[in-house]
């Protein structure tokens, strides 16, 4: 972590990814000893199938709790929000079910006052789903650029290619998803 803070600066986001592979114990005492380092997100600390587990490492941080890319419909999201476990969803629109299950998990989010950052691993189509998604909610907290996002092969799959300029996206403006 100081080598980040030394590289970014202190006014970088820094999004903690574990992808679940600590256990619960193990999670706070890592939370806890980054904690100092200003840690935007930590993301997946421990399954998200274990909400109460994911409400002790929540409860033992100051740091914000992000979850949900594995989590493929709303009721998977039912006792991570309820017990306020989470302070960001990640639904990703690939895997739980499209649009319209994704506003579902957004606007459920905003009823707990979580915000959203939505997942986004795939391709250009997927990242023009999110932004399309993004804008249309009011918990929208932050983008997720992936880096099979700039790998060329995947940039050139389709006719548009939306990148971020100076640290933002602008959202498509053409009918449908706006992408070919």
């Amino acid at each position: 972590m100081p080598l980040c803070v030394k590289q970014w600066g202190d006014d970088a986001d820094i999004i903690v990814e574990i992808h679940s592979l600590l256990g619960t114990n193990s999670a706070i005492q890592f939370a806890k000893a980054i904690e100092k380092y200003r840690i935007f997100l930590y993301e997946e600390p421990i399954h998200p199938l274990n909400s109460d587990n994911m409400q002790k490492v929540s409860r033992s941080t100051t740091i914000p709790i992000a979850t949900g890319e594995r989590s493929y419909t709303r009721w998977g999201y039912r006792e991570l929000l309820e017990k306020q476990s989470i302070a960001v969803a990640q639904p990703d629109l690939c895997l739980c079910g499209g649009i319209t299950e994704g506003k579902k998990i957004c606007d459920y989010a905003n009823i707990y006052d979580t915000t959203v950052q939505v997942h986004v691993c795939g391709g250009p189509v997927s990242t023009v789903a999110a932004l399309h998604m993004e804008t249309a909610i009011p918990n929208f907290i932050i983008h997720e650029h992936h880096t099979n996002a700039m790998k060329a092969s995947i940039r050139e799959l389709c006719t548009h290619d939306y990148q971020p300029e100076n640290g933002y996206y602008v959202a498509p403006e053409q009918p449908g998803l706006g992408q070919d």
